[in-house]
């Protein structure tokens, strides 16, 4: 497995699974405003990069509630959204179509909550060998100690852990790509403290420079 190789738009896919507001209301791990950030960034570079998308969501009009609309109706409008009953989405059928289909065996995964939706699927996409992404900070669990134990099992696995940010800096890989640069500032203005320094530049290198000129 290649632990040293950086991922490409052209070689990987995105799972979000199951962020859901029931899925929300028992993380303690980590603040949620962040994780539901951090699912937005992932979201926002799939699209921008082109990356599959495979978005999923657990017993939706039962139990947990609908996908979160920042993603579904701000980034995917009109994407599907597979909904299962099993906790584990890999026993679900038409996720694993969903993910064969696109063609990638690199895949990126995020969701609540990181020891049952994320680690089930991740250890059995593991074991059909693909090799999996498992993006910590998108992720949250019931305590600190339970989204630990879970990411550590996952890498004991064979995963690989990330962050949003990593994921995004890996797909740009060069400042020089203007293809994808603005799209690129405008997730890290709109949802990351790395935003701060992205305006304090363009205020220094524009309106202020022109000023003291």
């Amino acid at each position: 497995m290649p632990f040293n190789e950086l991922i490409t738009p052209a070689r990987c896919a995105l799972a979000l699974v199951d962020f859901q507001p029931a899925m929300f209301q028992g993380v303690q791990s980590h603040d949620r405003k962040l994780i539901m950030d951090n699912a937005r960034i992932l979201a926002r570079a799939a699209r921008l990069f082109d990356v599959p998308v495979v978005l999923t969501t657990v017993a939706k009009d039962s139990f947990s509630g609908p996908f979160m609309p920042e993603v579904t109706d701000g980034v995917f409008p009109g994407h599907p959204v597979i909904d299962r009953t099993s906790i584990n989405a890999w026993l679900n059928d038409d996720f694993r179509r969903a993910v064969a289909a696109t063609g990638r065996r690199r895949i990126v995964i995020a969701g609540l909550r990181t020891g049952a939706c994320v680690n089930f699927p991740t250890l059995d996409m593991l074991r059909e060998g693909y090799e999996v992404i498992v993006v910590t900070d998108a992720c949250g669990d019931t305590s600190a100690e339970a989204h630990e134990r879970a990411v550590q099992r996952m890498i004991q696995a064979g995963a690989i852990p990330m962050t949003a940010l990593q994921f995004v800096f890996e797909l740009q890989q060069d400042w020089a790509r203007s293809g994808t640069y603005e799209g690129v500032m405008d997730i890290l203005r709109d949802l990351t403290p790395y935003g701060i320094q992205v305006r304090f530049s363009k205020w220094a290198l524009g309106e202020h420079a022109s000023e003291a000129g």
